[in-house]
């Protein structure tokens, strides 16, 4: 494979650069690709590291034979799932949501875009 196809291969990757307050510095992920991440306190330098640090995956797992998992981007996705909760939870949103004035659904949906 070639260094343009791996920069290639690599863009079609989401990574994510966020402030942990935890941790006092920038973080970058790539979680299709890698755990863990790249920190550090210039937030353009985490995530040029972080875009090295996911060619060299996708090297090392060319060179393993291995496969490389389908990018979420080019993934197609019904934009329904199945949570399970206990009971009690489930009871307490059903309130929460008829409090609100909306549904079960609408309530969890709007909670679950702000996480």
């Amino acid at each position: 494979m070639t260094r343009k196809q791996i920069k290639e291969q690599a863009a079609r990757y989401a990574k994510f650069v966020e402030w942990s307050d935890e941790d006092q510095c920038f973080i970058g992920r790539c979680p299709e690709i890698m755990l863990g991440g790249i920190h550090g306190s210039d937030e353009a330098r985490v995530y040029a590291e972080l875009c090295q640090a996911v060619e060299e995956m996708i090297e090392l797992i060319h060179n393993d034979g291995g496969e490389l998992p389908e990018p979420l981007g080019g993934k197609k996705f019904s934009g329904k799932f199945i949570v399970r909760v206990e009971p009690a939870l489930h009871r307490r949103l059903v309130a929460k949501a008829l409090a609100a004035g909306e549904s079960l659904n609408n309530f969890c949906a709007k909670k679950l875009a702000q996480a």
